[in-house]
């Protein structure tokens, strides 16, 4: 059993509900994304995305591409995220997935970056921009690493939904809303269908992202799916650390670490069913 499926069996166990924020790493430095993996860990997120800055982030609207700009200005490449992972992974319990593309990947060697994930101590891997058909080495690697490669589904990838089931492992991650990252008002309407639908073709669980970023939306999504995942709300309370930061001003740069630390835990508070009805 990979770290990903004990970690959904011991929630399915309890009744709760995956919480996964995403944070880039180096935003705003390598030092502050330890920090804040660490303290997400400690207010019960279960699986923590680390997004590898990337200069041309096709999934991503204009907040986390923000991020990933700050992180790349900043220094940050591929090993020190690596290296990043490897520091913090004895310190947490949650699960670690990277979170990046397929031209990076590529780069480094499918497989040789999926081993050396793994020596890091990642617990697996997303590639948003890599389609089914082109999939098959990351899949291998995969498999051979025990790190999960995880895909994504989308309301508009229909009968394709059952083939990408059929190779998943970890858990699917179902995208909320077309388009690019980026925190909506409202939830689709048909939201809960849309994960059904996904539900009838696979028994791993299932995560929703995209667009998600209030409590409400958690408290909402955790009735019908496994997981939540908080992205760009989250980036942008990092977007204030790197802004007080850059005004030289420790204390409110503190400050806004505990604000998004305390945002946080108000999304994983819904997916808590049985201390909501305590």
């Amino acid at each position: 059993m990979t770290r990903i499926a004990d970690t959904f069996k011991r929630l399915s166990e309890t009744g709760e509900k995956a919480f996964m924020p995403f944070l880039t790493a180096g935003d705003p430095n390598l030092e502050i994304t330890a920090e804040l993996i660490i303290e997400l860990d400690k207010i019960g997120a279960d699986i923590i995305e680390i997004g590898i800055p990337y200069s041309d982030p096709l999934a991503d609207g204009p907040t986390i591409q923000a991020g990933s700009l700050r992180a790349l200005q900043g220094g940050t490449r591929m090993p020190d995220v690596f290296e990043l992972v490897r520091r913090v992974r004895p310190q947490v319990r949650a699960s670690l997935v990277l979170f990046t593309y397929a031209n990076p990947v590529f780069q480094w060697g499918v497989h040789e970056f999926f081993q050396t994930a793994q020596q890091a101590g990642a617990n697996g891997v997303i590639i948003p921009d890599l389609p089914l058909e082109e999939s098959a080495e990351a899949l291998a690697a995969g498999l051979a690493t025990g790190v999960d490669f995880i895909p994504l589904v989308a309301p508009t990838s229909q009968e394709r939904i059952a083939k990408i089931a059929a190779q998943a492992q970890g858990f699917i991650y179902c995208v909320a809303a077309l388009g690019v990252t980026g925190v909506r008002e409202d939830l689709d309407a048909d939201l809960s269908g849309y994960v059904a639908s996904v539900k009838q073709h696979t028994a791993l669980p299932v995560a929703v992202g995209f667009g998600v970023g209030k409590p409400e939306h958690a408290a909402t999504i955790g009735q019908f799916a496994d997981g939540v995942v908080v992205g760009s709300a989250i980036v942008k309370k990092a977007a204030g650390i790197a802004e007080a930061l850059n005004a030289g001003d420790a204390a409110l740069a503190e400050a806004k670490k505990q604000e998004l630390i305390a945002f946080a835990a108000s999304l994983k508070a819904p997916l808590y069913p049985s201390k909501q009805e305590a």
